[in-house]
């Protein structure tokens, strides 16, 4: 399915009625070999893994290593890859470390954020998804007003693909019985009060009573890096496949 082919195509309601495991089969059947799960390792993204390798367990993976992970995200995918025998893809910047300080001077993320999750994270993901004609991430609608309206399918105006987002109604609750009667494997720092986890530069602990992302950019009013911008074209999609 391409862009030309959905735009101006009404949705059908039916893909918000899918489960997340059905909106994953979905992108198995329609994508087969042209999608993956972008993925940073938070309590959704190892509760959407688990759910997307019971349907697909070869499901290709890919996450954004913007080389400022904590120790223990860089732990947590190497005990993704053993529990589901899989191999996670890593997406580089095209500057390392010591490069961006040269080019743009030292601790750009304290000076410029934007520059910087653009060239660590943007960047990165531009290059990976015009290799896809589909994205899956873990995004929920009540994790920011960015994300307030995003669909479980929907069409990715930024990178010109359908993006795929089949926990867009769950609840924080819902993660975190997924991860628990799953026994999935998680980052450790959720248990230190950081409910969202990303570079070691920006991120800190959020503190009783804060917004679960208070802690991402503290400081500085974001909650977004520029990932998850959207449109409200819709599409008319297939029916789901059978369940297995």
């Amino acid at each position: 399915m391409t862009k030309d082919q959905i735009a101006g195509i009404s949705l059908s309601a039916e893909a918000e009625a899918w489960s997340a495991e059905a909106v994953v089969r979905w992108a198995c059947s329609t994508y087969p070999q042209n999608f993956a799960i972008a993925s940073a390792f938070g309590a959704e993204g190892v509760a959407l893994i688990d759910i997307a390798v019971r349907v697909l367990p070869t499901v290709p993976i890919f996450t954004l290593d913007t080389e400022f992970f904590f120790p223990e995200t860089y732990e947590l995918m190497a005990r993704i890859e053993r529990r589901y025998d899989l191999k996670i893809e890593r997406i580089r910047p095209s500057l390392t470390p010591e490069q961006q300080d040269a080019e743009h001077g030292p601790t750009l993320w304290s000076r410029n954020p934007e520059r910087c999750c653009q060239i660590r994270k943007v960047e990165p993901l531009q290059r990976k998804l015009t290799q896809l004609g589909a994205w899956m991430t873990a995004i929920r609608r009540d994790q920011t007003a960015a994300r307030a309206q995003a669909k479980k399918i929907e069409w990715d105006q930024r990178f010109g693909l359908v993006k795929i987002n089949p926990l867009a109604d769950w609840t924080t609750e819902m993660v975190w019985s997924h991860i628990r009667k799953h026994e999935v494997p998680y980052n450790p720092l959720h248990d230190r009060h950081y409910p969202s986890i990303g570079c070691t530069h920006c991120t800190r602990l959020v503190a009783p009573g804060e917004e679960p992302r208070s802690g991402r950019w503290p400081g500085l009013h974001r909650t977004e890096c520029g990932l998850h911008e959207r449109d409200d074209r819709e599409i008319r999609l297939p029916a789901p496949p059978p369940p297995l």
